[in-house]
């Protein structure tokens, strides 16, 4: 019996949605590369892809779109359900506990594509709608001539949103929509290779995503934007952090072993978005001092920036408050969790590893 600890380089299961090449720094959604995507479909299209394996035509897209706008609208159940919640509750848990109560017997095995449709649709409304009643802001409802991400933006900000903000943001949603055998879609699939339901799946999905070492937070590197401040900064916060073997946020991946291709591609997407205050200049010297110095530090271990690093450019561009990174990452990645759920249901065997025992044995009884 082999060990493997946090199952790391073991295949637990063949798929279609994705592929992560760590070794090249690639990311293929269905046979397309992600950055592709990013930069040339909307989030509804990329949702389609990963649902489907095949991108929509115009009039595959016009239905799609008007589905997801007739699932957006909370169900009443729901909308009571966050007026009995405290105020102090966390989006993520708020989040979690709303998918939950959605789980009536439409929602049974086997899992389909209208379920995962359904609950995507709804995701962003329950976040914008609990994010608002906390702060003690009139609630938003779901504007049915906006798209996807805009109505997003729109749902949280109350102000139709900018479309090159909307461009920006729907790059990172495609971005993160999907990324393989990672602790949330792993979840997913084992909850799912039970024969639980939809809901149960996604519920056991965000409860993984809202660990700070899966969901993440971009709020860490905006963080270190600010204390950094300027371009004379860089190298002695950088050398600081590296001597009290401090983690620097936003650099290094699990599985990538070289430039992290969402990174990059949010990249160009945060130049296109900059303006003129220098911040995107700031962020691009810290990016090359600090990979500098990683590999002065750390030589031969190829730690370059992930998707962190960049949508916290894009988040800060926006103007996403610090609580609704995590949350938002979960509204684009809950498209790659549905998609595995409902593949894990087309060839399902139940999840059943082993475990090296390491406890104390009985002592045998003399006969």
């Amino acid at each position: 019996m082999t060990y493997v600890k946090g199952l790391e380089g073991i295949v637990a299961a063949e798929t279609k949605v994705g592929h992560v090449d760590g070794e090249k720094g690639q990311l293929i959604y269905r046979g397309y590369w992600a950055k592709d995507l990013a930069i040339n479909y909307s989030f509804e299209e990329v949702s389609y892809l990963i649902w489907n394996g095949t991108l929509p035509n115009h009039d595959e897209l016009k239905a799609f779109k008007q589905k997801m706008v007739t699932h957006r609208t909370l169900p009443a159940n729901i909308v009571a359900l966050m007026n009995c919640l405290p105020k102090d509750t966390e989006v993520m848990s708020a989040l979690r506990t709303c998918i939950s109560a959605l789980g009536d017997p439409s929602y049974s095995w086997p899992p389909t594509k209208e379920q995962a449709l359904a609950i995507t649709a709804v995701t962003p409304t329950i976040i914008a709608y609990w994010y608002r009643k906390m702060n003690d802001l009139e609630v938003v409802e779901p504007n049915e001539h906006l798209d996807h991400v805009a109505n997003y933006l729109y749902m949280i900000n109350g102000e139709i949103p900018d479309q090159s903000l909307v461009t920006a943001l729907n790059a990172y949603f495609v971005l993160t929509i999907e990324h393989g055998m990672n602790a949330s879609t792993f979840s997913s699939r084992v909850i799912s290779s039970t024969e639980s339901d939809m809901v149960s799946a996604i519920c056991g999905a965000i409860g993984a995503m809202k660990g700070p070492l899966h969901g993440g937070a971009p709020s860490g590197v905006i963080t270190m934007f600010d204390e950094i401040g300027s371009e004379e900064n860089i190298e002695p916060w950088v050398r600081k952090k590296l001597d009290n073997k401090e983690k620097i946020m936003g650099f290094g991946h699990r599985v990538y072993r070289t430039h992290d291709p969402r990174a990059e591609a949010l990249k160009e997407v945060s130049k296109q978005i900059s303006g003129d205050n220098g911040l995107f200049d700031l962020i691009v010297k810290i990016e090359d001092k600090t990979i500098e110095l990683l590999n002065e530090y750390k030589p031969g271990r190829g730690i370059y920036t992930n998707v962190e690093y960049f949508a916290a450019a894009v988040m800060k561009a926006v103007e996403l408050p610090s609580e609704l990174f995590t949350p938002t990452f979960t509204a684009s990645r809950v498209v790659g969790w549905t998609a595995h759920v409902v593949e894990q249901s087309e060839n399902n065997r139940i999840y059943r590893p082993q475990s090296a025992y390491i406890g104390y044995t009985p002592v045998e009884q003399n006969q």
